[in-house]
């Protein structure tokens, strides 16, 4: 991590304060042993995980006051974990969970430089039918839907890891592929709503996109 350039940012939501170590812009690039470039990550993609996307702000803003008591918790995709981050610091039993190779060490980095317990972490691939992580109340995550294959690969990775009695909420920037995923969650027995978040004046522009719920 010592080649990246990098920033630092704090995150506020209301008097709770998250404090982030993030790459500093999306032309950042360090894979001198070939690990991402070996699961498929190529250069332009590489630095996705490591910038707070608007996204990720809205999550985080929706769940800063959510319900989370008692709930065993999943960010799918986490990125820069600031959902996770914010959950950890609210003393919620959060796993975070991402395919990138790097995001495990940015996320124990902010862990520490928030003070707070460690958070843990899977890296997975949402095809891998064997991971370890058992069964969630609340599944989260935000801007995953990149590709049309995305979409049965989302779905059945959160039916594999869904209790019997779940809620999941994914933030969709508006990438065109919402209905679909509604679709398949609903073969899997979920019902699905939608809304647009209010109040997002934390962020520099306009967000478009919608807050997807789907329960069971």
């Amino acid at each position: 991590m010592t080649d990246l350039r990098l920033c630092y940012q704090t995150v506020e939501f209301g008097k709770t304060d998250i404090h982030l170590c993030t790459l500093r812009d999306r032309q950042e690039f360090h894979d001198p042993k070939g690990v991402a470039e070996k699961l498929g990550i190529s250069s332009a993609s590489w630095p996705i995980f490591g910038i707070v996307w608007p996204s990720s702000m809205v999550l985080a803003h929706y769940m800063s006051d959510y319900n989370t008591e008692s709930k065993r918790i999943l960010e799918v995709g986490c990125g820069m974990a600031l959902s996770s981050l914010l959950l950890n610091k609210q003393h919620q039993d959060i796993t975070a969970t991402d395919y990138h190779p790097e995001v495990e060490t940015f996320l124990e980095r902010n862990t520490l430089l928030n003070g707070d317990n460690a958070i843990a972490f899977e890296q997975v691939d949402w095809a891998n039918l064997t991971d370890k992580l058992g069964l969630f109340d609340l599944i989260i995550g935000s801007d995953l839907l990149y590709e049309d294959n995305h979409i049965d690969l989302l779905a059945q990775f959160i039916e594999r890891h869904a209790k019997p009695t779940c809620e999941v909420i994914i933030v969709d920037p508006g990438r065109g592929r919402k209905n679909k995923l509604n679709t398949k969650m609903t073969e899997f027995g979920f019902t699905s709503s939608y809304l647009q978040p209010n109040h997002t004046d934390y962020l520099d522009q306009n967000f478009k996109g919608h807050i997807l719920k789907f329960k069971r």
